[in-house]
């Protein structure tokens, strides 16, 4: 019904065109029809019909009202003042005058157009009331009166509405603006969360794979001779693998939209109290992996146990793709401000046979080999750092080997630039 309405209601400029038509109209016939047989003056065709003239151009220029308030305004006042101080008959001659000044007021820029109209009003005001100093009867100075009251009341009527559509308008962009505000919030969240995610199952697969692929170059070379190693061997590749399953449904969990019994067994985030499982499943890859925790002097935040679980875990990761069997500590220090991690390790060890495809791994796991092209390992760490405000270096030992060191504050203090 609306659209129905909006498709009948014609152009602005049509419609000001019919409106300065019907002023035109009423002014010239008011006009007339108010004197008519009565001895006025001046009469309208005085001076080759310059009132007619000033009654018409006071009445048409109002069709370029919206256009040019100003010229529109200064156009009718000029008439009006021309008019009445020759003296023509009163009428209805002030119609375009004040559609003039509501126009101004309504449709000009606030106080510059206020100024106008003032200056315009005071004008018109002098030149009526000395127009109407001998008038007769003395009860027609009331209509003075009424032009001068109905010049302010339609500036003060234009500029009420223009304050509304200022209002309405800046209620409109704020309204916008706390739109696009959400949109870019929910937007962030969303990105951040997808970059959490990527980050959980980059860790999550990229160990489990690391140490499934250490396991199967066991079995692959072992299965012949000592099969007793490769059953301990296909076994620890079950085990990783059915954890890295848990924790992947952990971690993808969250992207469902039912809340039902799933969300139960859902395996919980790990932590710090895992560390000593994930170094378990570390030595059954090779590793010799020493863990140096002290007691924690507060309780840490599940946010921060839950990076610091994963950095320890892409460090080993990394060890295990890029140097093979070798001596690992990791060292755990949470203090009452903060969780320094430090994870080191004494690089590949020598030992003969080794590959010589790739000269960093021995010739035990030459599947190793494939796996350790370049990842996102170092960068995923640094970030999970940065989220939570704290500092992360990972480098080369002088003496060989690689050394990761990580400080999580207790307190998040938010990302880092």
């Amino acid at each position: 019904m609306e659209h129905r309405v909006a498709s009948l209601r014609l152009p602005a400029p049509a419609q000001d065109v019919l409106l300065a038509l019907f002023v035109t109209l009423a002014q010239v016939q008011g006009t007339i029809v108010r004197n008519a047989g009565e001895v006025v003056q001046r009469p309208l065709t005085d001076l080759g019909n310059l009132g007619y003239v000033l009654l018409v151009v006071s009445g048409v220029v109002v069709a370029v009202r919206r256009r040019w308030p100003v010229p529109v305004f200064v156009t009718a006042a000029l008439a009006s003042l021309v008019y009445y101080g020759l003296d023509f008959p009163d009428g209805p001659g002030w119609l375009g005058l004040f559609v003039a000044l509501y126009t101004l007021a309504a449709y000009g820029d606030g106080r510059r157009s206020l100024v106008i109209a003032g200056v315009g009003i005071a004008a018109l005001t002098a030149v009526w009331l000395v127009a109407a100093a001998d008038i007769e009867p003395r009860a027609a100075i009331g209509w003075v009166y009424f032009r001068i009251g109905a010049s302010v009341m339609s500036a003060a009527l234009g500029e009420s509405v223009r304050s509304r559509q200022v209002i309405a308008a800046e209620a409109r962009e704020r309204a916008e603006l706390a739109e696009r505000t959400r949109e870019e919030e929910a937007r962030a969240r969303v990105n951040a969360e997808r970059l959490r995610i990527a980050r959980e199952v980059h860790d999550t697969v990229a160990h489990a794979i690391a140490v499934i692929n250490v396991q199967s170059g066991v079995t692959a070379h072992v299965l012949d001779k000592r099969p007793e190693v490769a059953r301990e061997a296909l076994r620890a590749i079950e085990e990783h693998s059915s954890r890295a399953l848990r924790e992947m449904r952990a971690i993808l969990g969250v992207l469902r939209d039912d809340d039902g019994d799933d969300n139960e067994g859902r395996e919980p985030y790990p932590g710090l109290g895992q560390i000593g499982e994930l170094a378990a499943k570390a030595r059954e890859a090779g590793l010799d992996i020493t863990v140096e925790e002290a007691s924690p002097a507060t309780s840490l935040p599940s946010a921060v146990g839950s990076a610091a679980y994963r950095i320890v875990q892409e460090s080993i990761t990394n060890v295990v793709r890029h140097a093979g069997p070798t001596q690992v500590t990791v060292e755990l220090n949470p203090g009452i401000e903060a969780l320094e991690i430090r994870v080191t390790d004494e690089g590949r060890r020598a030992a003969p046979g080794r590959d010589t495809a790739d000269p960093r791994l021995p010739a035990r796991y030459p599947s190793v080999a494939k796996a350790a092209g370049p990842g996102r390992g170092i960068v995923g760490m640094r970030e999970r750092c940065r989220l939570l405000g704290g500092d992360f270096d990972a480098g080369p030992l002088p003496g060989g080997g690689f050394e990761v060191r990580a400080r999580l504050p207790l307190a998040p203090t938010g990302p880092r630039a």
